[in-house]
């Protein structure tokens, strides 16, 4: 066994820095070894320039990850999760050896792939390659609009950087070139991308798919472009010194590395991408980078020592900007108490006060009715931020009062995402994962599809941010089943920690708005419709508030021999048909479920008084799936076993069953 309790003692200099780079690559490669499982090729390739970025330009206080002015760091590459972990524990965050050695197990803080945690410095989920990317970019649009805000010329209290780390894969993933698009198109000038240029993917050298010129793309995005040897650290800190000094746009650091380095036998292959060395390879890497063969997670104490200036620059750094922070409180008080409103999403008491009242005579899209929602709530909670994928016109999401968002007006709160739902979805999360706002994005319900990556992710984090899905279902009619969705709402709903609300008419609305910002464990998916629908009679029937238990009895029949059960706009078919059943005699009760994540979080007492225990029947305009969790295994489901069809949404409805007329016929039929 090697003596390894001095090594490194009396290093200075580069000869030092030799050495944190390289207990970066032995973290990493013990813990992969470990863990018998992992990607140690990256975090052994870019461990050069991630050490230069962490130790001399990422502006950090490990003491205190929640810091809001810190600069912000997003591994794309999630598989390389190891450089990660391994730079948090020697910065000195809540990282442990033990942590590491637990990596990819069981419980353990250090799973596979980063997870979002800011209390570890962890700033987003990633893993499917290129949402990182995006996030990143929503990052970097959070810190220019909350500048605007609350920036004065006499005190800077927003002022940090976005840095993030891609691979081959991430650039090759669609996502990332819408990402890049929207963010040159912007000028985010704070925004930091280092390219790890290794050529390699799982299936070997990039040629095999893969011949694009990247420098030319990102000039053509209109983007700073620089192309340095990723392992000459000193060629790292020109190139982050000079994409610092551009304002103007982002700036791209195009790092040619090699994959693994220091493995004698796996460096420059694939074979370093997804598993482990080998004992073997980690012995003759570990002599070829001059390390103790035998020492499994050492830290030298030169190393700590180094790494201890990181953590007192961070200390110091963070004390300027609290006296800054303090100055600036008493110079703009009002302006300070707003940060405290944005920082701690703090609504106002009175928020379901602001909500506009519904013409009761007048039938609305609920897409209409909760754009005025919208419009309302972004005047009382001015941290709600948002915008359309080109479709604003359509999904009632853009509040002209509020400016549109620009190279010239970072201030302003709609955002342009253009045709980019994919890129949308993750610069969303990014926007949640920075803090400070509340980011909503919109397009057409089919499309959430195009959204899934990233809902997910925002699921997996518990990101509240919310989804504004119009035409919501096959009464989209004459563009057909191309854009009539049927399985999305079954989609969504299967996925932990996302809330779906479908309300059943215009006064429902705001307050699915409400649900949606109150929600801060998730997602929020708001499904609206196209077509108008009636507004109910709350004289009548229950008040809209009930929404906000996600299920609630709409209608309640003396002798009802069954109960219907609907959302969105088939609630009103639903109540028609009970009036026509009530007539031939077979009396029902009518429950809307407009969000069935709000109805489980109720008391089984409540759901159960709710459904009854009557025979049920349901309706919606999509597909079965998941209903039998309200229905039961005999009850009966009036919906879609097929795509839609392109008419008009009357005769949609008519076709496809869902008429007053038809729900009655299918019920009476069932009951006999």
């Amino acid at each position: 066994m090697t003596d390894s309790s001095s090594f490194g003692k009396g290093l200075t200099g580069p000869d030092l820095d030799q050495l944190c780079v390289n207990t970066i690559r032995t973290l990493a490669i013990d813990a992969i070894q470990k863990a018998n499982s992992g990607h140690p090729g990256l975090p052994m390739g870019c461990a050069d320039f991630a050490y230069v970025l962490w130790t001399r330009y990422l502006k950090h206080n490990p003491a205190n990850p929640h810091w809001p002015d810190r600069d912000r760091f997003v591994l794309s590459a999630g598989h390389g999760s190891m450089l990660l972990y391994a730079l948090l524990h020697l910065c000195g965050y809540p990282l442990s050896l033990d942590d590491l050695r637990q990596f990819r197990q069981w419980g353990s803080r250090t799973p596979g792939h980063p997870e979002f945690d800011p209390a570890l410095g962890i700033e987003t989920t990633t893993g499917p390659l290129g949402q990182g990317a995006g996030n990143a970019v929503g990052m970097a649009i959070a810190e220019e609009h909350l500048a605007a805000v609350f920036n004065t010329p006499e005190h800077r209290v927003v002022q940090h950087t976005t840095y993030a780390i891609l691979g081959d894969g991430c650039h090759q993933e669609g996502v990332v070139q819408e990402a890049l698009s929207l963010a040159g198109h912007l000028g985010l000038g704070k925004l930091v991308f280092f390219y790890d240029f290794n050529h390699i993917t799982i299936e070997g050298r990039t040629e095999l798919a893969y011949s694009d010129d990247v420098p030319a793309r990102y000039r053509a995005l209109g983007w700073h472009v620089q192309e340095i040897n990723g392992h000459d650290r000193e060629a790292c800190a020109r190139a982050l010194e000079a994409a610092q000094a551009v304002t103007d746009r982002p700036s791209v650091i195009i790092g040619t590395t090699t994959i693994g380095f220091g493995s004698p036998n796996r460096a420059g292959t694939h074979a370093a991408h997804g598993e482990p060395l080998g004992a073997e390879e980690v012995k003759i890497t570990k002599k070829n980078l001059g390390w103790p063969e035998d020492a499994q997670f050492l830290v030298p104490e030169a190393v700590r020592a180094r790494f201890e200036e990181v953590k007192r620059r961070g200390a110091e750094a963070e004390a300027r900007w609290n006296a800054g922070f303090t100055a600036w409180k008493a110079a703009d008080p009002s302006r300070a108490a707003r940060w405290d409103t944005y920082w701690n999403r703090i609504l106002p008491a009175d928020l379901a006060a602001k909500l506009p009242s519904p013409d009761p005579e007048k039938s609305a899209a609920t897409r209409s009715t909760g754009g005025e929602a919208l419009k309302a709530l972004m005047a009382a909670a001015p941290q709600i931020v948002g915008g359309a994928a080109d479709l604003h016109p359509s999904t009632k999401t853009f509040v002209k009062e509020y400016g549109s968002f620009s190279k010239s007006n970072r201030a302003a709160r709609n955002f342009h995402f253009g045709i980019r739902e994919h890129a949308m979805g993750a610069i969303l999360n990014g926007i949640a994962c920075h803090g400070g706002l509340i980011p909503f994005g919109s397009t057409f319900f089919v499309f959430a599809d195009y959204l899934r990556p990233a809902i997910r992710m925002a699921a997996l984090g518990r990101l509240p941010v919310v989804y504004v899905f119009t035409h919501d279902s096959i009464f989209v009619g004459e563009d057909g089943p191309t854009h009539e969705p049927v399985e999305q709402a079954a989609s969504l709903r299967v996925m932990p920690n996302v809330t779906v609300i479908r309300p059943a008419d215009p006064s429902e609305t705001g307050w699915a708005w409400i649900a949606a910002l109150q929600n801060t464990k998730g997602p929020t998916a708001l499904l609206l419709t196209r077509q108008n629908l009636p507004v109910l009679d709350r004289a009548k029937f229950p008040a809209a508030e009930n929404l906000l238990k996600g299920g609630y009895v709409l209608h309640e029949e003396p002798g009802a021999k069954l109960t219907l059960l609907a959302t969105g706009s088939e609630v009103a078919v639903a109540l028609a048909a009970a009036d026509l059943l009530k007539a031939e005699g077979l009396p029902a009760r009518v429950v809307n479920l407009p969000s069935w994540e709000l109805f489980q979080n109720q008391s089984a007492e409540y759901r159960e008084r709710v459904l009854g225990k009557l025979p049920r029947a349901a309706i919606e305009a999509g597909v079965r799936h998941g209903w039998e969790r309200w229905l039961g295994a005999y009850g009966l489901f009036l919906g879609m076993d097929r795509y839609g069809a392109s008419a008009p949404y009357p005769t949609l409805a008519k076709e496809f069953g869902f008429t007053p007329d038809a729900v009655a016929a299918k019920v009476r039929a069932w009951m006999r």
